[in-house]
């Protein structure tokens, strides 16, 4: 693996790990105070998480620029066409591999399809708004960075795309710390190797992750009122329909 890999696996090992100075560090200076402890303890994650997730992403497209720029065993590059057909495509694919592996976690292993991990962050960003740029952006970026054009990478030119996929996805999920979804990760992670594969450009499974989870972010902050609608119009419809 080049060196400039290790780098940007360093950088994101650190920056995973600098909560543990970085909260303290912001309460001391002042960040959250006045407000309930809950609140506080969310605003300071939510804070904290735009500073390190933003000075990562700088730091690693700085060091992924000297890299030298090679593609999945030298094979050629999609054309810009197919790769972004397949982008968009991409998309609907993790979307269903998504609810496929959700079903197979309720119906066989009964887990409970909502995810602690999703909440969490959805809690966060309801205190700080600019949480959304981490979770709907930079953290999709810098994952597909490290888990499928280093990691999968990596392994891909020394095994085959199933053991490649597999550690990688593995790894992905792992970092989300949400265990009882393992399945869910596991097989968002297969699909943007494949989507990686398929057009050897590593913006496409970039985009498509992008997109799902700013979907994600979208559905579950509109959630409440969309019900609320859907509601309304249901009585609505009953009105009119008993006068008719």
């Amino acid at each position: 693996m080049r060196k400039q890999y290790w780098f940007i696996i360093l950088t994101y090992v650190l920056m995973q790990l600098s909560s543990v100075v970085g909260l303290p560090l912001l309460y001391f200076l002042g960040v959250g105070k006045g407000q309930p402890p809950a609140e506080t303890q969310l605003t300071l994650v939510g804070v904290w998480s735009v500073i390190a997730f933003t000075l990562c992403l700088v730091i690693v497209l700085l060091i992924l620029r000297t890299a030298p720029k090679t593609t999945l065993r030298n094979a050629p590059k999609a054309s810009i066409g197919v790769s972004i057909a397949w982008a968009v495509l991409g998309v609907f694919l993790a979307l269903f591999a998504q609810s496929i592996a959700a079903a197979i976690e309720m119906k066989l292993f009964g887990v409970n399809p909502e995810s602690e991990n999703t909440q969490r962050i959805m809690d966060i960003i309801h205190a700080l708004p600019l949480m959304m740029f981490v979770s709907s952006v930079f953290g999709p970026i810098l994952e597909e960075i490290i888990f499928r054009k280093i990691i999968f990478g990596a392994f891909y030119e020394k095994t085959n795309f199933f053991i490649a996929a597999l550690i990688s996805s593995i790894l992905f999920s792992v970092v989300h710390l949400d265990f009882s979804h393992l399945l869910i990760y596991t097989a968002m992670g297969f699909t943007f190797a494949f989507l990686y594969v398929r057009t050897n450009r590593i913006i496409v499974p970039i985009f498509a992750h992008v997109a799902m989870n700013t979907l994600v972010v979208i559905i579950q902050t509109f959630q409440g009122p969309i019900e609320e609608y859907l509601e309304r119009a249901e009585k609505m419809q009953m009105i009119i329909g008993g006068f008719l």
